[in-house]
């Protein structure tokens, strides 16, 4: 059966070889959450880096015939036994988890408060008590056939379920031919895409999967593996990854760095911030997942595929608002954090927060428009950012509701107890003159006018909100929608909820109608929705 490089299984680190494999679709959506599953092609890649100290992992997403599977990855020196490990896939998902883009969900108050403070206004009232939130870490025969080839075998050994080979290599050619002759087979043109490597003297890991070891795993998908090595160049090989798609097909790349000092950004290519901390229609809420795939993908084409986008930047001590706890330091050192603590004991539960901050970049692109390696630099800048949108919900109510509870006060009762307090209390020097020297019925008119005046202003707000306020920020918000997605704002209208609180709202018959609403009692009628 031939194979084909369909799609890169680290489009950043690693040349894979497998055979041809369906898309699956995405599933299991957190609430809130945009993870990295959403874009069912995204290569994973943690990179974990300080001064020249750098470890790797990769996820392996392959889902065809294990004994077809092959990993070709360049490297700046050799790895020998002890310097690869086999990882655990729960770090990819706690690191996504921690990192996703989010969505921040907040409540309008009331919007119909009447504000009665008659007879009130020196009472002294306790202060509101804040609670604070606590923070969320060979034989001879076939090494003479390897030296015709330029190819000299570095170290060979077996971890776990992999079968692991590090080469060297003077010509591509070479290398190619033994790649194919050691039962690895490539994709045309590898020699093109193997040789600014090996000029560069960069040696080769090689992997494939040895079926007896890995049926003694119990695992039915392949694990990680992480690198641990030293470098001077800060990177993450890309043309390999390349290799066998179409140039102009986009392909998605999300890369966790681990650092101690300051956010991390590409060196050699623009890196921007996605649109962030804009507030989005409430009905939006079930289709986050949606809004934000089609958001990245206009943003990917606006910037024609050449850019590399920062979704996330936050020191790992704490989050702001939590889409998932933050590592602990047994996580961290799972990930590679090799600077993290070596007890097992949770930051939060004991243990001292890890000097770690975590950069989330993303990038799609095509094999047109990257067309070096992705270098990366570490910068001072320490501003926690995220991807986070706001979902400001309405308070669920109308003008007419708000009609009838207020119609339901009754300021003559209401006012009662509050002139026999005014006239129980001692007169002081601070006390409002409205109160001096009035007898019983001049403080409970009074009174009884302020509740009347404090209603009509409960009523006048809630038509504000509803009637004005409330549809213009609707509007303002599907604007905001239209823009960041390119999504019609035809379609954003016939979403499920678009409608509601778009249109003014009507008031309950026989109710006070709001001073200065603007409508009439028959506007208020033939506006109303039918109700069965």
């Amino acid at each position: 059966m031939p194979m084909k490089l369909l799609k890169p299984l680290f489009a950043t680190l690693a040349l894979t070889l497998c055979a041809q494999a369906p898309v699956h679709a995405f599933c299991g959506f957190y609430a809130g959450k945009a993870d990295a599953n959403l874009f069912n092609e995204a290569s994973q890649v943690v990179v974990v880096r300080d001064g020249q100290r750098t470890v790797l992992s990769m996820l392996n997403d392959y889902k065809g015939p294990l004994s077809e599977f092959a990993l070709v990855v360049p490297t700046p020196v050799t790895l020998k036994k002890g310097q690869v490990r086999v990882a655990e896939k729960l770090t990819f998902e706690r690191l996504d988890a921690y990192s996703s883009p989010r969505l921040a969900e907040y409540h309008d108050s009331d919007p119909c408060t009447v504000q009665f403070n008659w007879g009130q206004e020196n009472i002294p009232r306790p202060m509101p008590t804040v609670a604070m939130a606590a923070p969320m870490m060979p034989t001879a025969k076939s090494a003479m056939r390897d030296k015709a080839l330029g190819v000299t075998v570095e170290a060979k050994y077996t971890l776990e379920e992999y079968d692991i080979v590090s080469l060297s290599a003077t010509q591509s050619d070479g290398l190619e031919t033994w790649l194919r002759e050691n039962g690895y087979k490539i994709p045309k043109g590898a020699s093109a895409a193997l040789k600014p490597y090996i000029n560069q003297g960069m040696k080769f890991f090689v992997a494939k999967v040895n079926l007896k070891e890995q049926l003694k795993t119990g695992y039915t998908t392949l694990r990680p593996l992480q690198f641990a090595f030293e470098s001077e160049k800060f990177m993450l090989p890309m043309r390999l990854g390349m290799l066998n798609a179409p140039p102009d097909k986009p392909q998605d790349l999300i890369v966790y760095l681990l650092t101690k000092e300051g956010r991390v950004e590409s060196s050699n290519y623009r890196t921007v911030k996605l649109p962030a901390n804009m507030n989005l229609p409430p009905f939006v809420k079930p289709k986050f997942q949606d809004f934000y795939k089609a958001m990245f993908e206009h943003e990917a084409i606006k910037e024609e595929h050449r850019v590399v986008f920062t979704e996330y930047f936050w020191d790992m001590a704490w989050c702001d608002p939590c889409a998932a706890n933050p590592l602990s330091k047994a996580e961290l050192r799972s990930a590679g954090v090799f600077w993290a603590g070596n007890d097992d004991a949770d930051r939060y539960g004991g243990g001292e927060a890890q000097p770690v901050v975590l950069t989330r970049l993303h990038v799609r692109y095509t094999a047109n428009t990257f067309p070096e390696d992705l270098m990366f630099t570490q910068t001072k800048d320490r501003q926690n950012w995220q991807t986070r949108y706001v979902i400001q919900n309405p308070y669920d109510s109308s003008v007419a509701q708000c009609s009838e509870k207020v119609g339901r006060m009754d300021c003559e009762a209401m006012c009662k107890p509050r002139v026999a307090q005014v006239i129980g209390t001692p007169a002081y020097d601070n006390q409002k003159p409205l109160y001096r020297d009035k007898d019983p019925l001049a403080l409970q008119r009074d009174c009884v006018s302020a509740c009347v005046g404090a209603k009509q202003n409960g009523l006048n707000a809630a038509a504000r909100y509803y009637q004005t306020e409330l549809p213009q920020r609707i509007s303002a918000e599907k604007k905001t929608l239209a823009q960041l997605t390119g999504w019609p704002l035809s379609t954003i209208d016939a979403m499920p909820g678009a409608d509601k609180f778009s249109s003014v709202a009507g008031v309950a018959p026989g109710a006070v109608r709001p001073a200065g609403s603007g409508t009439t009692w028959w506007e208020q009628l033939f506006n109303r929705k039918a109700t069965p």
